[in-house]
């Protein structure tokens, strides 16, 4: 039997200030061309986002963010599946109209647009504590794994009830978040994977990978990047969220086909 392959999520954001690419594919040609060579290195999903949510980050007006995506969910829907990356109901709205098929929703809490949509529409429910603008300033808890887990865990079983049918838990490494408590989230993954719902992980280039390879700026981050979305895959995450899709995919391939292939022989 063939084994089940994690999901790969490319990431695309129309932003000119998200944290690893903003400003490269702020126009919507650029943005559609790009889609297209993640779907071509083999993504299964291309995640667009007209929001950044990085640390600091500050909102954007709702029809800003809509004249972002739109277009771009429109182009891309058909091709690949698209995901729209927003925490704004009128926006994952417009872009479910447009042909986006998940909501990536750093809020938690868009569970009823996903509804109201019906069948085919899923929902990933990620985990963050504060806000953007401040999330990073003191983050706290009890026990990071346990606070994450029941958060979530919640938050599904709320979707399921009101008839989201396709959803994933993301326990928002770096959203609200110190060093320690995303490699304790890391370490313990198993524990969110045992919950029973699909687990999404996203660590793609983010800052407290630079500090745990010396300062590494953030487009010198592709090993570590590649390491923990490794580590995620065999953990039992079901989609990884990664702005360099090819090497992801080819670390899949080894991981899950290569591997059972010789076992095999």
């Amino acid at each position: 039997m063939a084994p089940v392959l994690p999901l790969v999520m490319g990431v695309l954001n129309v932003t000119p200030d998200s944290f690893s690419d903003g400003g490269r594919w702020l126009d919507a040609e650029a943005a559609v061309g790009h889609g297209l060579a993640l779907a071509a290195e083999g993504a299964d999903v291309v995640d667009v986002g007209g929001e950044s949510t990085r640390p600091g980050a500050e909102p954007v007006a709702e029809a800003e963010e809509r004249r972002r995506v739109v277009p771009v969910v429109e182009a891309l829907a058909g091709r690949v599946r698209v995901s729209i990356d927003t925490r704004t109901p009128a926006v994952a709205e417009a872009a479910i109209a447009a042909g986006a098929t998940i909501v990536n929703d750093v809020s938690a809490a868009l569970f009823d647009v996903v509804a109201a949509a019906g069948p085919g529409i899923g929902w990933v429910a990620m985990h963050m504590q504060g806000q953007p603008p401040t999330m990073q300033a003191d983050p706290r808890y009890v026990d990071v794994v346990a606070d994450v887990r029941q958060f979530l865990v919640t938050r599904a079983e709320v979707a399921r009830a009101a008839g989201v049918a396709e959803i994933w838990i993301d326990p928002g490494i770096g959203f609200g978040k110190t060093a320690a408590h995303n490699l304790m989230l890391l370490r313990h993954l198993g524990a969110l994977v045992a919950a029973g719902w699909p687990v999404s992980v996203g660590t793609s280039r983010k800052g407290f990978l630079g500090g745990l390879t010396g300062g590494a700026a953030v487009d010198d981050r592709l090993e570590p990047s590649i390491a923990t979305a490794a580590w995620a895959m065999l953990r039992g995450a079901a989609l990884v969220r990664v702005h360099d899709v090819a090497p992801t995919i080819a670390a899949r391939r080894l991981l899950f086909e290569d591997v059972a292939e010789a076992a095999a022989a």
